[in-house]
């Protein structure tokens, strides 16, 4: 469980702090402004700029003179001064920073809550989030005190501890007890297998079918039973969903009975009792009793929508072909199976999943495939997502293979031991064989695949892969488990020679008594499954893992 007591276990950090510190920040700004006539709150609207520099000239011209203030956060970008300067109305705005770079969604998950950060820095090579990531990193250095290590992989990653650490160079330092110990940078793009994966851990569930932000989620009216939706905070305060946030699927339903077994027991209680206990219980218990009864029924309410859903969308199905394109086996029939997906129309979302899944395991899809599968979910879902391929393309998530890109090092021995008439004539089926991602590899060497047809059982967890059924286990967090074994990245040369490079390691100050917490930031975001899978890690190697995700 996320919150589980363990011996020894260190206490996390007082994260409170940092919406202290962003609220104070906030009143201070607003404080500033006196007489204020009108209040805007702008949300995800990219022209805001220039909506605003249409306003301040309409009350020019209307002979009405203002003064205009524009808080931005989490940081001004030179672009928006220089519309502002361009649109003639630099001169009558002040502009000001609200840094609120982190918020705490719960006792060990931090956001930054920029879900553009993927596509800005992934796909269009936007690199103005990279900053933002590095002030989020001094943010909590100076409120927690320095990092012993920081470890990372990635382009991105490696730019925010430069970033990070220019920052720290030129701000004041401050010494203090220590409240980290390490720190992990890791890119999304280093794993793209994980994302890919249907989750199967509870919290995973719910974030898939009803989407969870700013950690709370909207249940609609056929999980409340009535006519009414209601918003509900996902975190460790609600003591049901605490203990089943990180529990595969199938333990849930058990747990859920035995919990209303165990209410009613508790309400049962009441029977037989004098007027003086009656009022203690009203006064102790009955209040708690009741939350836990409203919780308890919503959870309940969406696990059986999330049934209803999976049963209906033949989940099964899904699930074992996830893990056959993960082990490599029967890629013939995972094809049709897709192509059977993508001609029932039954997810949009889920068949592009599917696509990339098959894509990134396999190397890239064989040209008739990739033009055949193409076609098929172009037919399926409309034209507009030729956009969509090019932009999976651009990412490397589903690509055509090109000719001889397949060539491994087996292959390449035997072309040399046979002339070319002879190489020109290997079978299929040999060549099928030949093709070996770096997936496959990677797969193999952290062994991140259990072999098949060995025994799992998921009510006692043996590892990690327990959030994919047993059938995976996640690649970033058997980096993270790999590197902090280690010490660093010795000894895995090959590793991340196959992720391309970019990984570094570097002792940020001398060791001390600093607690064993260890803050891993995902650049690009994370998924649930990885959350689960570094609660289980640090509860095992009694750790503390602190998420911080984008």
């Amino acid at each position: 469980m996320a919150h589980t007591e363990w011996k020894d276990a260190p206490g996390l950090p007082d994260f409170s702090l940092l919406k202290r510190l962003a609220r104070d920040q906030l009143i201070f700004l607003l404080e500033q402004q006196h007489e204020v006539d009108k209040l805007y709150k702008v949300e995800l609207k990219p022209i805001f700029v220039l909506m605003f520099t249409d306003l301040v000239n309409a009350d020019k011209v209307a002979g009405r003179f203002r003064r205009y203030k524009i808080i931005f956060t989490p940081q001004k970008f030179y672009a928006c001064e220089t519309v502002l300067e361009e649109q003639g109305v630099y001169g009558d705005v002040t502009t000001d920073e609200w840094n609120f770079y982190i918020l705490p969604l719960d006792d060990d998950i931090l956001s930054l809550e920029l879900p553009e950060f993927f596509r800005d820095n992934f796909l269009e090579g936007d690199q103005r989030w990279v900053t933002t990531a590095g002030s989020a990193l001094r943010l909590l250095q100076s409120v927690y005190g320095s990092f012993s290590k920081v470890y990372g992989i990635g382009r991105c990653a490696k730019m925010v501890y430069e970033s990070w650490r220019e920052l720290m160079e030129d701000g004041e330092q401050r010494t203090r007890q220590p409240e980290f110990a390490k720190v992990f940078l890791v890119d999304r793009d280093v794993d793209f297998v994980t994302p890919l994966c249907s989750q199967v851990v509870y919290e995973g569930l719910v974030d898939d079918l009803f989407r969870i932000k700013c950690g709370s989620v909207e249940f609609g009216p056929d999980v409340t039973s009535s006519d009414k939706s209601i918003k509900v905070m996902l975190n460790s305060q609600d003591k049901v969903f605490s203990e089943i946030r990180n529990e595969h699927f199938s333990n849930v339903f058990g747990f859920l009975s035995q919990k209303a077994k165990n209410l009613q027991t508790a309400y049962d209680k009441r029977r037989g009792m004098d007027i003086q206990q009656m009022k203690a219980f009203v006064a102790d218990e009955l209040k708690g009793l009741k939350q836990e009864h409203r919780l308890l029924s919503l959870h309940i309410g969406a696990s059986e929508s999330m049934m209803k859903k999976k049963t209906k969308q033949d989940f099964q199905e899904l699930l074992k072909t996830e893990h056959s394109l993960l082990e490599g086996f029967e890629i013939r029939e995972c094809i049709t199976y897709i192509e059977e997906h993508i001609n029932r129309q039954v997810s949009m979302i889920d068949s592009l999943r599917l696509l990339c899944l098959l894509s990134i395991t396999e190397n890239g899809l064989l040209s008739k495939d990739y033009r055949s599968l193409k076609a098929q979910y172009l037919q399926s879902y409309g034209i507009e997502h030729l956009l969509t391929f090019a932009n999976l393309r651009q990412l490397g998530l589903l690509e055509e293979q090109q000719a001889g890109e397949t060539l491994t090092v087996m292959e390449s021995k035997v072309g040399k031991l046979v002339n070319d008439k002879t190489v020109g004539k290997l079978t299929d089926a040999f060549s099928s064989l030949a093709k070996k991602s770096n997936f496959r590899a990677l797969s193999k060497r952290l062994a991140l695949v259990p072999k098949s047809g060995e025994e799992y059982d998921l009510r006692v967890p043996r590892d990690m892969a327990y959030v994919f059924s047993g059938a995976y286990i996640p690649l970033s967090c058997k980096l993270i488990e790999q590197v902090l074994e280690r010490d660093g990245w010795t000894g895995m040369e090959e590793v991340t020679r196959m992720l391309n490079g970019q990984e570094f390691a570097v002792t940020a100050r001398s060791k001390t008594d600093a607690q064993r917490i260890v803050l891993v930031m995902f650049l690009g975001g994370c998924t649930f499954s990885e959350i689960s899978a570094l609660r289980f890690l640090g509860k095992e190697r009694g750790t503390y893992y602190v998420k911080q995700m984008e």
